[in-house]
């Protein structure tokens, strides 16, 4: 007995090396992949490498990143969520409503209203699905329609302008030399990062998406840690919508269209299973860092964006089809 006790304990120990070793392989590849990228711009552009450049591409890539890690956390457990590029907008629209010329002083019930709303949007989705059981993709597809219909609604189809210097400020000021967005964009994923890897909640997420019965039958409320993937991820929405408002210095009844499919793609290019219970967020890190990379280098050399939606819809399949390869 002694003797099959520590062979299941050698066989579960060998198990999550294994793990950990698949998963440092993977990251790594993905960075290579990165780096790859980078020289290959380097070669074909010779104003890809400034400084210049880089703090465009990094200002560009941060509002896609900051969605990409709400959307890291509702697919590691097995979900998905379309609504995100809806709710971005209408929280910016509901935001800029209350800084425009005049209003300079509501600055942070803007952004309170911002964050507000995109946690409550989340929570919609994440109670119908964890617990009416309806599938993510009917209830975040619906959610898509509503929030923009919602904001809409709201604006009259009409952009809200003359927004105040102080909210602008958080879409185009500078700390340190750093564009704000930037800042914002890395502290996000810093809290997200520690959360997955250093809490118990961080520990469950992964549980429920690789096996959610047996994380029930363990006694981790599975329902609650699904619903609370959604209101991160609603909430993170919320936030890019914010800094979008203020780095375009206006609300856009369109904004955040198509946005939704760059999130995923950051997600699933970074190496996170759509089946659950695989990935990091530094993965989605250098996956929302490569279609920026590719969308700024691509530009700098005059490609149509017709091509860019080509080439990044090819990569998408291809990261959907190792990943099967992987599972298999």
């Amino acid at each position: 007995m002694s003797n099959l006790t520590n062979t299941l304990t050698g066989s579960s120990q060998g198990d999550s090396r294994s793990r950990k070793t698949q998963e440092l392989v993977k990251q790594s590849s993905i960075i290579l992949v990165f780096v790859f990228i980078c020289v290959l711009f380097t070669f074909l552009n010779e104003y890809f490498l400034t400084w210049g450049n880089w703090l465009n591409l990094l200002r560009q890539s941060s509002i896609n990143g900051i969605l990409a890690i709400g959307v890291t956390f509702v697919i590691l457990t097995k979900g998905i969520d379309l609504s995100v590029g809806s709710i971005m907008a209408l929280a910016g629209m509901l935001a800029a409503s209350f800084v425009t010329t005049g209003n300079e002083h509501f600055v942070g019930i803007a952004v309170a209203v911002a964050l507000g709303t995109g946690a409550l949007m989340g929570l919609a989705n994440g109670v119908i699905i964890a617990r009416i059981n309806v599938p993510p993709f009917v209830t975040t597809l619906g959610m898509l329609s509503m929030a923009r219909g919602l904001t809409l609604i709201y604006s009259d189809g009409r952009p809200t302008a003359n927004l105040s210097a102080a909210f602008r400020w958080i879409g185009s000021g500078n700390i340190f030399g750093l564009p704000l967005p930037v800042i914002i964009f890395f502290a996000v994923f810093i809290i997200g990062w520690v959360t997955l890897t250093k809490t118990t909640f961080g520990r469950y997420v992964y549980a429920v998406g690789g096996n959610e019965k047996a994380a029930r039958t363990s006694g981790i409320s599975t329902r609650t840690i699904i619903a609370a993937t959604y209101v991160i991820s609603g909430l993170l929405a919320g936030l890019g919508g914010l800094v979008l408002a203020a780095r375009t210095t206006a609300a856009l009844p369109q904004a955040g269209i198509g946005y939704e499919l760059d999130a995923i793609a950051a997600v699933v290019i970074g190496g996170t299973s759509l089946s659950g219970g695989r990935g990091s967020l530094v993965g989605t890190l250098f996956g929302a860092l490569i279609i920026g990379t590719i969308n700024n280098g691509m530009d700098l050399m005059g490609v149509s964006s017709y091509y860019q939606q080509l080439l990044k819809g090819g990569i998408i399949i291809i990261a959907v089809i190792a990943d099967q390869i992987r599972k298999n």
